[in-house]
C-alpha cells in the first residue's frame, strides 16, 4: 500500500497502539508451523478466533511502533472476515489489527499480500467494533484447512460440558500389589483448576503389556482408555503433568510402593509422548 495514510486510518492506528500492549516477546515460528499444543495454547487464551483475508497492510514507521523488537516490522492490517470461529459477540465484516513480522534477509519489511488468509487469535478492543488486539506476537497464523479444523476441534471440546480441566498439580498416589507376583494397580489423583476429579490408573499383569487409563470422575470406569493424541484431554495431560511426582504424593507409600508408583508415572508420561511446542508461551 502507499505510504501515506488517511486521517481516519491514522486515528484507527493510534487507537490500536493505545490499547495494545507492546508484544512481550517477538518470536518467529519455525517453517513447519504450529503444533497441536501451540494452537491449543493460543486458542484457549483467545476470546476471538477468526479466519480473515488480507485487504491491505500498511508498514508503520519506527516512531509509530512503540516497543517494536529489533529485526521486526509492524503493520496496520485491514482484513475481511471470512469465518468467525469464536467471539463473545458478532464482529463486522471489516477488521483491523496490528501485527509484527520479521524482516527478510535483506532487512526489509516483508509483504502481507492482499488476498492471503490467516487465522487470528485475538481480543476485541473495547468500544471500537472491528478492531482486534492479537493475544501474542505470533497469533496471526497462516491459514490451512487442517489448522482451521484443529482450531475448531479444540474450541468445540473446550466448550463442551465434559471438557477436561486444566491440570494444577498431583495429589495422592497409591499402589496395591495383586494376588500374584507381577500383578499390581497404581492410582494417581490429579489436582485440577476447577476441582474436577481426574485420576490415572496403571494396571500390570504377568506376561501382559502394562495398561493405563484416565478417569474424569470419582469412579474409575473399567472401560476408560488413554486419550488419543491430538485431543484436548491429551493436551491437558501431556502439557500439564509435571516431569516427576512431587514428594508429598508418595507420603503414604512405603519404599517399594513409592518406587512402583514412580515407575508407573513414568510409563504414563512415555505413553502420552512429549508436548511439542514450536513457539514460546509469552
Amino acid at each position: 500500500m502507499a505510504g501515506s495514510l488517511t486521517f481516519c486510518k491514522r486515528a484507527a492506528i493510534a487507537a490500536l497502539i493505545a490499547v495494545a500492549a507492546a508484544p512481550a516477546e517477538s518470536q518467529v515460528p519455525p517453517a513447519a508451523g504450529p503444533t497441536y499444543a501451540d494452537l491449543a495454547d493460543l486458542a484457549l487464551a483467545a476470546p476471538v478466533a477468526a479466519q480473515v483475508r488480507i485487504a491491505g497492510a500498511t508498514p508503520l514507521k519506527a516512531e509509530r511502533a512503540p516497543g517494536l523488537k529489533p529485526g521486526m516490522a509492524r503493520f496496520y492490517v485491514e482484513a475481511a472476515l471470512v469465518s468467525l470461529i469464536r467471539a463473545p459477540q458478532s464482529l463486522p465484516a471489516r477488521l483491523s489489527y496490528l501485527v509484527d513480522r520479521p524482516l527478510d534477509s535483506k532487512g526489509k519489511a516483508p509483504r502481507l499480500r492482499k488476498g492471503s488468509e490467516f487465522l487470528l487469535l485475538a481480543a476485541p478492543v473495547a468500544s471500537r467494533p472491528g478492531e482486534l488486539r492479537l493475544i501474542a506476537p505470533d497469533a496471526q497464523i497462516a491459514f490451512t484447512p487442517e489448522r482451521a479444523a484443529t482450531l475448531r476441534s479444540i474450541l468445540r471440546e473446550a466448550s463442551s460440558a465434559s471438557a477436561p480441566p486444566r491440570i494444577a498439580g498431583i495429589g495422592r498416589a497409591f499402589h496395591v500389589p495383586g494376588a500374584i507376583r507381577g500383578e499390581s494397580e497404581t492410582q494417581i489423583f490429579l489436582q485440577t483448576a476447577g476441582g474436577t476429579p481426574v485420576s490415572l490408573t496403571v494396571l500390570r499383569r504377568p506376561g501382559e503389556t502394562p495398561q493405563w487409563a484416565v478417569a474424569l470422575s470419582e469412579i474409575v470406569d473399567e472401560a476408560a482408555e488413554p486419550p488419543a493424541p491430538g485431543t484436548l484431554l491429551w493436551y491437558r495431560l501431556a502439557c500439564g503433568l509435571p516431569s516427576a511426582l512431587p514428594r508429598q504424593s508418595l507420603a503414604e507409600a512405603d519404599g517399594e510402593g513409592a518406587a512402583a508408583i514412580q515407575a508407573d508415572y513414568r510409563l504414563v508420561l512415555e505413553r502420552l509422548g512429549p508436548c511439542v511446542r514450536t513457539r514460546g508461551r509469552g
